[in-house]
């Protein structure tokens, strides 16, 4: 099978092929999906070649590029119950005037609170606005709204400025998705891998979820929606660690550029589980130097602010570079997004804002901050 790979790349097929790595292992299997007849146009813009330099950086930049396009029309119809929460804010402000301060203030406060922006952020939004308007800074409704915005995208700039991927330079990249069952996590790994090859990337699915027998044939079917090639095992018994070992090892040997891989749900408080978490990271770090690149977590948004413990939590384990943040089209607690980042340091890469394949967006603190507060 080794010697014959490069050839058989080329070749794409009706239906999903089980293939072993080599004959005299067949703890794991390789898959490849595709339409008969046809070749994956992986070249577009970005060919990618062993060694090309910059490609990382480049599919960083054109993800975002591309994203900006349509992000505030996906993001304004994401946020539609935390807008509405929010709303009494143009209310307040409407016919605000300097004797209304502590009352519009406190309502003001409520209105954020509700959102799950957290008490220490609203106490901090809150007594900077205050500060303005008895200063004389601010002088109307337009000016506190317009203030009240921009402290929240300080907020969200200042602590989590890295929301591009940060793939390294070496090839493949190795893109970690952890996270809690329900979160979802494999869905949102999929969605991803979608963006990724759409942007030219040559992309290997890796189903390291061993603990639930079903998250395998969960994310081959994103395989064969994405026309990506997986990598899974077909023993029961086979660990996380050596499912994302192999798929690694195949990545660097076929030159995939990124290996997307998936990990066992778990809750935060069972530290057996988080500990594999742990030998996952180290596994793939054998196989390719400064592996893993992002270590991404996916938060469901309509927990609030009850994901900061799970945040935590994983961070201390395995230290997350990233955040997806999932099912905000049906959350009225958009105020989390503030809080988590500015409680932990971590960035936003991306936020889910809707059902469809290409409704994980991008972050982008500046169309989020127009979104809610419109």
């Amino acid at each position: 099978m080794a010697s014959s790979s490069s050839s058989s790349m080329c070749a794409s097929y009706s239906s999903v092929i089980s293939r072993p790595f080599y004959k005299s292992q067949r703890q794991f299997a390789f898959f490849r999906t595709g339409k008969l007849g046809s070749v994956p146009d992986l070249g577009g813009r970005f060919r990618c070649m062993a060694g090309q330099t910059g490609f990382f950086t480049k599919l960083g930049r054109l993800i975002k590029e591309k994203a900006k396009s349509d992000v505030e029309k996906i993001f304004s119809g994401g946020f539609t119950k935390t807008r509405k929460n929010l709303a009494v804010i143009d209310e307040l402000l409407l016919y605000w005037n300097l004797s209304d301060t502590d009352r519009v203030l406190d309502e003001l406060e409520e209105a954020l609170l509700v959102s799950d922006f957290g008490p220490k952020i609203t106490i901090k939004i809150v007594e900077n606005l205050r500060e303005d308007i008895l200063s004389g800074k601010l002088k109307s409704g337009t000016e506190i709204k317009e203030a009240l915005k921009q402290n929240v995208l300080d907020l969200l700039t200042t602590k989590g400025r890295k929301t591009e991927l940060q793939l390294g330079f070496r090839k493949p990249a190795v893109i970690m998705i952890v996270g809690v069952n329900g979160g979802g996590k494999t869905t949102s790994l999929g969605k991803l891998a979608y963006r990724l090859k759409k942007e030219g990337a040559k992309i290997l699915m890796a189903a390291g979820d061993t603990f639930r027998a079903a998250a395998g044939d969960q994310l081959e079917i994103w395989a064969e929606r994405t026309d990506c090639e997986i990598v899974r095992a077909e023993s029961e018994k086979a660990k996380a660690s050596s499912v994302l070992t192999q798929a690694v090892k195949k990545g660097k040997e076929l030159g995939f550029d990124i290996v997307l891989c998936d990990t066992s749900g778990r809750l935060h408080t069972n530290y057996s589980l988080m500990e594999e978490l742990i030998s996952c990271k180290k596994a793939v770090s054998k196989v390719v130097a400064g592996a893993p690149n992002e270590i991404l977590l996916v938060l469901d948004g309509t927990t609030g602010l009850n994901m900061l413990p799970q945040a935590r939590e994983f961070n201390e384990v395995v230290g997350v570079t990233g955040l997806i943040l999932t099912k905000l089209d049906g959350s009225a607690r958009g105020g989390c997004v503030v809080s988590v980042v500015d409680e932990l340091g971590i960035p936003v890469k991306f936020v889910g804002v809707g059902e469809r394949v290409e409704d994980l967006q991008p972050f982008d603190a500046e169309a989020f901050v127009n979104a809610i507060f419109s």
